[in-house]
């Protein structure tokens, strides 16, 4: 018998990436999605890439009764790696209210119905945003967690409160996965990032622009204290990411885990800054990017990069794929996906 895992928007961007690695290391997947952001024929790709079609739930985890179908259905799902959330920054401070409404009735439907099946391990998808704008850098895991700078990263930060709490009063056990800023796409071209509507992040923006879906590229701010004035994030392969989410749920079924919950960042312990990402994809595509300078963007972080010692040593993972992997591997996406 195969070991069934729900994965929480499964057609999303990483969702989609992580199922196919559970898939592939032979787990039983169960997606729930409620297509906010993703398409439901996403399923047919990672039955594409696989040869295994997950059972998929249109369903929204905010309303407790379809949270609760999945599990009366599949009383033996054995894990839960959670990714269902909305994560735009910028349209976080405009509209707090959606974010706190989905993100934090989202979780606490689903540990609940989770406590009902006992079901205790949890994957949680957590953010560097939990850090705000770091003293200090690198951050690692007990680097302070300061005031968020946008109801997203408030998001994170509450619902990380909500189970810790959660796992001291019952057999909730959990690996929280920080992870800064997932880029790129499944080597195959099958799934990638598709945001729906004008793109809230750098890469699906540049390779948008560069393809002529949109007009130019707007650079947020170009007078931040950084070397070229611009802002750092780790960028990340988004296969890593995926790769990572089965060992932390795999060091969970195993019961390898040394407390309740742990916590590890995930990123490559690198920081690129804005106009770095640019001039990898323009040299890797041959594709001159037309971008301009606009104002600073509410909520944005100035710079930040992971020490990922932990995961390094304790989970046995590390980051494998450049940025120019990551940026190449976002362009043979973005060209595939003309005819959508």
């Amino acid at each position: 018998m195969k070991t069934k895992i729900l994965v929480t928007g499964g057609t999303g961007y990483i969702g989609s990436h992580t199922a196919v690695e559970l898939i592939q290391q032979g787990f039983e997947v169960v997606i729930a999605d409620n297509l906010s952001n993703s398409f439901e024929w996403i399923v047919d790709r990672i039955q594409q890439i696989t040869g295994v079609r997950p059972q998929f739930y249109n369903a929204d985890l905010t309303q407790l009764d379809q949270t609760k179908k999945i599990f009366q259905e599949n009383p033996d799902i054995k894990g839960v790696i959670h990714f269902a959330a909305i994560k735009a920054v910028g349209e976080s401070v405009k509209k707090p209210l959606l974010y706190y409404q989905n993100n934090i009735n989202g979780l606490l439907n689903l540990l609940q119905v989770m406590n009902e099946y006992q079901c205790k391990c949890f994957v949680f998808s957590s953010s560097c945003t939990v850090y705000g704008q770091p003293d200090v850098l690198p951050v690692n895991e007990i680097s302070p967690i300061l005031p968020p700078l946008s109801p997203y990263g408030n998001t994170k930060q509450i619902s990380e409160q909500i189970i810790q709490f959660q796992s001291d009063v019952t057999t909730l056990q959990s690996v929280i996965l920080r992870y800064f800023n997932p880029i790129g796409a499944h080597e195959s071209g099958l799934i990638g990032e598709l945001p729906i509507g004008v793109p809230n992040n750098l890469i699906p923006f540049i390779t948008q622009t560069a393809i002529g879906k949109r007009e130019v590229l707007n650079v947020f701010g170009n007078d931040y204290q950084t070397p070229d004035g611009t802002c750092i994030r780790d960028y990340i392969h988004v296969t890593d990411i995926a790769k990572a989410h089965i060992i932390a749920l795999e060091r969970l079924l195993q019961e390898k885990i040394e407390t309740q919950i742990e916590v590890f960042n995930l990123g490559t312990g690198k920081g690129y800054s804005v106009l770095d990402v640019i001039h990898a994809f323009e040299k890797v595509s041959h594709q001159n990017v037309n971008y301009k300078f606009v104002p600073r963007r509410d909520g944005d972080i100035e710079q930040i990069w992971a020490d990922t010692t932990l995961a390094n040593q304790k989970l046995g993972w590390k980051a494998r794929l450049s940025l120019e992997d990551m940026v190449s591997s976002a362009w043979n996406w973005e060209q595939k996906i003309q005819d959508l």
